[in-house]
């Protein structure tokens, strides 16, 4: 797994790509609220900052793969990745031309269950949860044609691209976690409200 290397947005140019963020089959959720923005609206903001172009849902594979750009798919759902994050993620994706995905640690005990019966805890050092982006370099691209079936789960689309693909880990900040409810929003709210980078441009100012 790559080692988490914060990226300075002024002294590193982000190489062009192209991105998306995903909220098909993910219900109500990107549309709760965090710092005032919805998720989608803080994840949109994220992407753009990083430099990576969006284009709409609607946008056919093919012209993305006539851009000849890396893309970058970003999940609604971790809205609070950094701008950084994400394009240390497209540099490292055509640098190594590789698929690139934003994994966190799993922090939970995993047991393992055989026939309807509890066995072995596995080694958590071993497990990640994939949360986002997952940056596809252009000869992947042009190798997929991605519906919006597999864009509904990263973490299925992740294990389909490992099969095929050279693929790079690269561990993402706390804050970039997922969240699955209302509960984890709140969470993560609470971990983010003195954060450096925000939907506004101005969460974390300090109150001294």
């Amino acid at each position: 797994m790559a080692d988490l290397n914060e990226m300075d947005l002024e002294g590193d140019e982000t190489p062009d790509a192209l991105g998306t963020v995903l909220i098909d089959d993910r219900g109500s959720l990107p549309f709760a609220m965090i710092h005032g923005e919805a998720l989608v609206a803080a994840a949109s903001w994220a992407l753009g900052e990083s430099g990576v172009l969006p284009v709409d849902l609607g946008t056919e594979w093919a012209g993305l793969v006539d851009s000849g750009e890396p893309v970058v798919l970003h999940d609604a759902l971790c809205p609070m990745t950094p701008p950084s994050f994400l394009a240390a993620c497209v540099s490292e994706a055509v640098e190594h031309q590789a698929v690139v995905i934003g994994v966190r640690p799993v922090t939970d005990t995993v047991k393992q269950v055989v026939d309807g019966f509890v066995g072995t805890t596995l080694d958590r050092e071993a497990l990640v949860r994939v949360c986002s982006p997952v940056v596809l370099p252009p000869a992947v691209v042009a190798a997929v044609d991605l519906g919006p079936t597999d864009l509904a789960d990263l973490a299925a689309l992740a294990a389909s691209l490992r099969d095929r693909f050279p693929v790079r880990l690269r561990e993402a900040p706390p804050e970039a976690r997922r969240v699955d409810s209302l509960d984890d929003v709140a969470a993560l709210e609470a971990l983010t409200a003195r954060s450096a980078e925000g939907p506004d441009g101005t969460a974390g100012v300090s109150d001294d």
